[in-house]
C-alpha cells in the first residue's frame, strides 16, 4: 500500500511591494502614502505571474497605497485582509530622508539600534511583528502577507526568535518573495527562501 502523502507545514509568504520614486532614490518611505511607479506597477504583476500557481488559506495586506496596489495587481485584492501591523517602519523625523543625510548629524545612527525619532523604536515594530505572528501561526495551510521592507525584515526575525537587531540581516529587494516556515513542526521555524525576485526585469 502506498504511504499517505503528508501535506507540508504551512508557510508564511511575505511580499514586498514594487517600487515607487522613493524607494528608487533611497528615501526612507514609513508611512507616507505614495504610490507605485510605472517600474512598480511593471514588478507587481510579474509578480503575480510568480504567484499565480498557489493557494492562501489566507491574505494579509497593510493599508498604505503601495502595498494594497501590489496586492490588486497581483490579484488577491478581493481575498486580502488589511492589517495594521503590516504598516512600514514609522520613521518619524526621518521621513523620505536618505541615510547618507542623516548621518551627517548622526554618523552612529543605525534604525535597527536607535529607531526614529517622533517614529517608532525597534522594540515597538518588533510587538507588531510577534502579534502579525502569533496571529498566523495557527492558520491550517498557506499564508501571503503584503508589506513593506522593514517591517518585513522584523518579522522573519521574530519568526526566528531573533532580538529586533536580528532584522538588519534580512534585506529585501523591492517586488520579492521570502517564505517562511518550519523544518519538520510548528516548533522549528526556518527560512525557506529569501529575497527572491525570480526573473524579474529591474530595468522595467
Amino acid at each position: 500500500m502506498a504511504a499517505k502523502e503528508t501535506p507540508h507545514p504551512p508557510r508564511l509568504f511575505l511580499i514586498r511591494h514594487g517600487n515607487t520614486d522613493w524607494s528608487d532614490s533611497g528615501e526612507h518611505t514609513g508611512c507616507t502614502d505614495i504610490p507605485l511607479n510605472t517600474s512598480g506597477e511593471a514588478h507587481a504583476r510579474l509578480l503575480g505571474t510568480r504567484l499565480s500557481g498557489e493557494r492562501f488559506s489566507r491574505i494579509f495586506v497593510s493599508p498604505l497605497i503601495r502595498v494594497r496596489r501590489t496586492c490588486q495587481l497581483v490579484g488577491f485584492a478581493d481575498r486580502a485582509e488589511v492589517t495594521p501591523d503590516l504598516t512600514e517602519w514609522n520613521y518619524g523625523s526621518y521621513e523620505g530622508r536618505m541615510t547618507i543625510d542623516v548621518h551627517r548629524e548622526r554618523p552612529e545612527w543605525y534604525l535597527y539600534r536607535d529607531g526614529a525619532p517622533g517614529g517608532e523604536s525597534p522594540e515597538q515594530v518588533a510587538a507588531r511583528a510577534d502579534r502579525f505572528i502569533e496571529s498566523v501561526r495557527p492558520i491550517d495551510g498557506d499564508v501571503a502577507a503584503f508589506s513593506s521592507a522593514q517591517i518585513i525584515r522584523m518579522i522573519v526575525a521574530r519568526w526566528l526568535g531573533l532580538p529586533p537587531l536580528g532584522a538588519r540581516y534580512f534585506y529585501t529587494e523591492t517586488a520579492s518573495v521570502g517564505i517562511l516556515g518550519y523544518e519538520h513542526n510548528r516548533s522549528q521555524p526556518v527560512v525557506r527562501l529569501w529575497d527572491d525576485v525570480g526573473t524579474l526585469d529591474k530595468n522595467v
